[in-house]
């Protein structure tokens, strides 16, 4: 957000023009820097390269996004990430609403500050809480009614609206809509109308996003049912997003089922916006999606991995743990040459 030093050109000549609104007696000029811009496509794959920028910094896709659902990716320094060449990480706006709270965050100078982090920030809105908390919490037309795990249960309450305010408190570069995740599998009226309640919270949210610096992402929902998946991506285009998600995956379907799923989605979605799929994380899954058209992944998988001691190689997983390695000297994969 800036002062206009434009005052002579019209609106729509301005670089990155997003919006004009008023604050108290004050006039501002908001300018967008979340942009997509797509490289190159594969000749034999729906594959692509791109870069999505943003005001702290430019992304490689396909890119995978660790997650620090509570301000930190576990067991792991921001100067390791770095090293490794993380360019993005997540955080969960539900989680740290609850602790330490967004507006202590935003008091302390935003997420990047707060989690020593100035490279760009992806905050999922608590949809997914539906699912993994599924007996704390309750969809409503206006919101969701989570009792918080911290204190005894205590009732709050979660509206598109606020789910959107809280990441922009944070500070996050890329924001998430609410939407409603249901586990596997899902009869098709169910689905539709679990569906259509995502829809009516899509729309509710890109009116609630102030024309700020991050970008909003919608989430196609839709269960195993490619009609439903079809539709909600169609209405989301309709409403006009940054980028758009597929949630509702790795929630109990096998993978051929999945790949079939995001294959059929991929083709509804924009060519020049992100395609992001959530929750997704197994090396050969990243591999099979990339080739369907996929730019984006997160999955906590790598640091729960790491923290139990299995590993993945190019020879394929090992479990460190196990006896047999008790006296093996030999690194953990001869065809790399990490740290580890």
């Amino acid at each position: 957000m800036a002062h206009t030093n434009h005052r002579k050109l019209p609106l729509f000549m301005i670089p990155n023009y997003s919006g004009i609104k008023a604050r108290g007696h004050t006039w501002y000029i908001f300018m967008k820097n979340f942009e997509f811009r797509l490289l190159s496509k594969d000749a034999s794959t729906q594959a692509r390269l791109g870069k999505i920028i943003t005001p702290h910094g430019e992304i490689d896709t396909p890119v995978f996004m660790p997650v620090g659902t509570q301000g930190t990716v576990k067991s792991t320094t921001p100067e390791e990430l770095e090293s490794l060449g993380a360019q993005i990480i997540l955080g969960n706006a539900y989680h740290l609403s609850l602790r330490p709270g967004h507006k202590l965050i935003r008091e302390l100078g935003g997420l990047h500050q707060f989690m020593h982090w100035q490279r760009p920030i992806l905050t999922d809105s608590g949809g997914y809480q539906l699912f993994s908390l599924a007996g704390l919490c309750r969809a409503t037309e206006e919101g969701v009614i989570f009792q918080s795990p911290l204190d005894g249960g205590t009732k709050r309450f979660l509206t598109p609206e606020k789910a959107v305010h809280i990441q922009e408190a944070l500070g996050a570069d890329i924001i998430m809509i609410l939407d409603e995740c249901l586990a596997y599998p899902i009869p098709h009226e169910t689905c539709r109308a679990s569906v259509g309640l995502t829809l009516r919270w899509a729309k509710r949210s890109h009116v609630a996003k102030q024309p700020d610096n991050n970008g909003l992402f919608g989430i196609v929902q839709g269960g195993a049912h490619k009609d439903l998946r079809e539709m909600c991506a169609k209405e989301l285009v309709e409403i006009g997003f940054d980028g758009y998600a597929m949630g509702g995956f790795s929630v109990g379907e096998t993978k051929p089922l999945m790949y079939e799923l995001v294959d059929h989605t991929v083709v509804n979605l924009p060519k020049d916006r992100p395609r992001y799929l959530m929750g997704v994380g197994l090396p050969e899954d990243i591999l099979t999606c990339v080739a369907l058209g996929v730019d984006m992944f997160d999955c906590t998988m790598p640091t729960r991995h790491g923290r139990t001691g299995a590993f993945f190689t190019s020879n394929g997983p090992v479990i460190i743990k196990h006896a047999r390695y008790t006296n093996d000297p030999s690194p953990l994969d001869p065809n790399c040459t990490c740290y580890t």
